[in-house]
């Protein structure tokens, strides 16, 4: 292989793709990246054997090949070369790289040994802005579950149609829900629904956040696969896949309450900013109580411990009917929904003492949180 390209390239190339590696994994192979000639193009390659991507740059190849090369260490190698053009070139199991000033030779490893992508472009697909799906992705990706126990809500839940894409998330305490209407009509035959690992999530919103061009998102029964093309030629620059989790979603739709008695609008960053106040005094379980006196159009916040003392607060509320109650939340979750919401003001409404709440961006029906109140014994 011989191929000469433009260090910022390889360098946001590399910096991508070396996040994918399985650097924890029991196979060495898999802390590599591959790089390998496409015609005009170096194809770099990582996967940690449960999602992986390719990443396509634009090159001068002199000779077609192939290099594994470990991907951390070549990431910062890279990056640390001044901004022009880099010569890589195989010389048996040595990699020769050149740039104006350097010469560094790095020992390889056998491309026969790395897995191949298994990358499946050939189902149905919806089209949708890259930003505007990370977007919706990073508003519920908090809210998942951790644990092993139940790993179909560890993930984010998805379901695709013609018009919309839904996000899901929970842990069993709280949910978030959010919907991305589009504008332009997919053509699919049935609905897409899937559960997307935690890892992939992260990895997706590292990759394709802050773009402001169109994604395909490629549906098949066991993975989803994931590609921008370059911007003047149609052609896929990446393509990322992830497996898929196994299992079924909680049917998350029966708890979410189908009348409220209380329907209060709060000043959000207000409410944000008495809530934080009110968890430095909230105890070992997180409690923070909540009062809403509709009569005089106020919420009341409290919170105490035997060893600090206690703190109280009042909110006047922009908008409020129903009944008076008084219930008790675990303040870090009351928090997450808050910093979820990025209106101004935020709606939040009760359907009575001890049951669940509901949070919504005011005047927008596109986004929920539901949080489950602090029982009393």
């Amino acid at each position: 292989m011989k191929v000469t390209i433009l260090q910022e390239k390889l360098k946001e190339g590399l910096m991508s793709v070396e996040k994918i590696t399985g650097k924890e994994s029991t196979l060495p192979i898999l802390g590599n990246v591959l790089m390998k000639t496409d015609k005009n193009f170096l194809d770099l390659v990582a996967t940690n054997l449960e999602t992986g991507v390719l990443w396509k740059i634009l090159s001068k190849t002199e000779q077609e090949g192939t290099a594994v090369l470990p991907a951390q260490i070549f990431s910062g190698f890279i990056g640390s070369l001044p901004g022009k053009s880099i010569e890589i070139e195989t010389d048996n199991s040595n990699i020769n790289v050149l740039s104006e000033k350097h010469k560094s030779v790095f020992k390889g490893f056998s491309a026969d040994d790395f897995p191949t992508l298994p990358i499946n472009t050939g189902g149905e697909f919806v089209e949708v802005r890259g930003s505007a799906f990370c977007d919706t992705l990073a508003q519920v990706a908090n809210f998942t579950s951790i644990s092993s126990i139940k790993p179909e809500i560890t993930g984010v839940y998805f379901v695709f149609k013609k018009d919309s894409i839904k996000a899901v998330a929970t842990d069993g305490f709280r949910l978030g829900e959010k919907t991305m209407d589009l504008a332009k009509k997919q053509e699919l035959t049935k609905d897409y629904s899937l559960i997307l690992p935690p890892r992939a999530v992260k990895e997706i919103m590292g990759i394709f956040s802050g773009l402001e061009k169109n994604i395909k998102i490629f549906f098949s029964p066991n993975q989803i696969t994931i590609e921008s093309a370059f911007e003047d030629m149609d052609l896929a620059q990446v393509q990322y896949v992830s497996r898929l989790i196994e299992g079924e979603f909680p049917n998350y739709e029966e708890i979410i309450p189908k009348e409220y008695k209380t329907n209060a609008v709060f000043p959000r960053k207000e409410f944000l900013s008495n809530i934080k106040s009110a968890s430095l005094f909230s105890g070992k379980i997180n409690e923070v109580s909540l009062k809403v006196v509709v009569g005089e159009s106020k919420a009341e916040i409290f919170s105490q411990t035997t060893d600090l003392g206690e703190c109280q607060s009042e909110i006047k509320l922009l908008k409020v009917k129903g009944e008076d109650l008084k219930l008790s939340f675990n303040y870090k979750f009351l928090i997450d929904g808050l910093n979820a919401i990025k209106s101004d003001n935020c709606d939040f409404d009760f359907s009575g003492d001890d049951s669940a709440g509901v949070l919504r961006p005011d005047g927008d029906r596109t986004f929920l949180y539901i949080l489950m109140p602090i029982k009393k014994n």
